[in-house]
């Protein structure tokens, strides 16, 4: 049951954001975003830098990271014709195929050829049979890269893009191949970065262990599902396109173990919530293993793996909000987003970042 009738209006997650708000380039130092702290139980704000995130902690808490890594989906070509085309690869089948999102949708059917680079072409394939549970939206294509003498990475790293945001009204530059990328980041898959670990430096990461705070990781490729609006009026008919996940025996071992001592579980995002809330046991105990994660978490919602989260500022009306919201109350966080805009925070994927606890 949603606690309030107005939390299951989409409209109730709606706010005014000035477009200068939105960073379209990152920091220069990473851990130099500011830090909004918002305390849940009772709504007060306090205004920070990340870098002062390990006197915010408890010797004791654990971090729980996402260590996915973003990869270089983006593919610019032309078609046949001669007119561009642009392809967007989201999950992966086999070493050469793919599910991607095509643009121009009506144009590229399969058999279509978007040539990519000198011995890189895509070929749209036909609809696969017996689609994967966690396979994406209907609208995604099955697409196959077409190689002269090159391996599937090596072509995506040397002729792919960084997969922005599509607020980030810029091209990617080189530098956006490090700084759209967690230090920790390990597993290629993801089409978006997992935001709120950008601010972790190795030396932020140091003085957290020397504080006595813990850290452990997930795996939870992000697709690009992140970026949709919520676009039903009822916030409980909404969906969201199902994302992988691994949560390791180490991780799942030191979660229960916090849980048993009574310290505190700190998600590091979003896709780390999502992970950890989705693979429990009906006990409450975090199962190790991988699996794919549907999981909308609305207001009313109960936590069970979480304690206190790390995000970046969401866009209006999107399932990100959601969830937020329902970690610590809609109208508290807007009153949070209202006093950032205020105080001109840095918004989204390269702004700054809250903490709740």
């Amino acid at each position: 049951m949603l606690p309030d009738p107005a939390d299951g209006e989409i409209g109730a997650y709606d706010f005014e954001l000035p477009p200068e708000l939105v960073a379209q380039e990152p920091l220069a130092a990473r851990d130099a975003s500011r830090l909004l702290v918002l305390e849940r139980a009772s709504g007060s704000v306090s205004h920070r830098s990340f870098s002062d995130l390990p006197e915010l902690l408890r010797p004791g808490d654990l971090l729980v990271t996402n260590r996915s890594r973003v990869f270089p989906a983006r593919l610019l070509g032309r078609r046949a014709g001669g007119g561009a085309a642009e392809i967007l690869l989201v999950r992966r089948y086999g070493p050469d195929t793919w599910d991607a999102l095509v643009r121009p949708g009506r144009r590229l059917r399969p058999g279509a050829l978007v040539e990519i680079a000198a011995g890189f072409r895509v070929r749209v394939e036909p609809p696969a049979a017996g689609a994967d549970p966690a396979a994406g939206p209907g609208s995604t294509r099955r697409v196959r890269l077409l190689l002269d003498g090159l391996a599937p990475e090596e072509a995506l790293e040397r002729h792919g893009h960084v997969p922005l945001p599509p607020y980030i009204h810029r091209p990617d530059a080189p530098s956006d191949r490090e700084r759209y990328q967690t230090v920790y980041a390990r597993e290629p898959g993801s089409v978006a970065a997992p935001t709120a670990g950008l601010h972790f430096t190795r030396e932020l990461l140091e003085r957290l262990r020397a504080r006595g705070v813990e850290r452990a990781e997930i795996v939870l490729h992000v697709g690009p599902g992140t970026f949709r609006p919520v676009e039903v009026d009822d916030v409980r008919a909404h969906r969201v396109d199902p994302e992988r996940f691994l949560v390791p025996e180490d991780t799942a071992a030191a979660v229960g173990r916090a849980r048993e001592e009574g310290r505190r579980v700190v998600a590091i995002g979003t896709t780390a919530t999502r992970a950890l809330e989705s693979a429990l046991d009906p006990a409450g105990r975090l199962r190790p293993g991988d699996g794919a994660t549907a999981l909308v978490i609305l207001p009313g919602f109960r936590f069970r793996a979480v304690d206190a989260l790390v995000t970046n500022f969401h866009l209006p009306r999107s399932s990100l909000l959601l969830l937020v919201s329902a970690f610590a109350g809609r109208e508290r966080v807007l009153a949070a987003y209202a006093e950032a805009v205020r105080k001109r925070y840095r918004f989204y994927s390269y702004g700054d970042a809250m903490l709740l606890v």
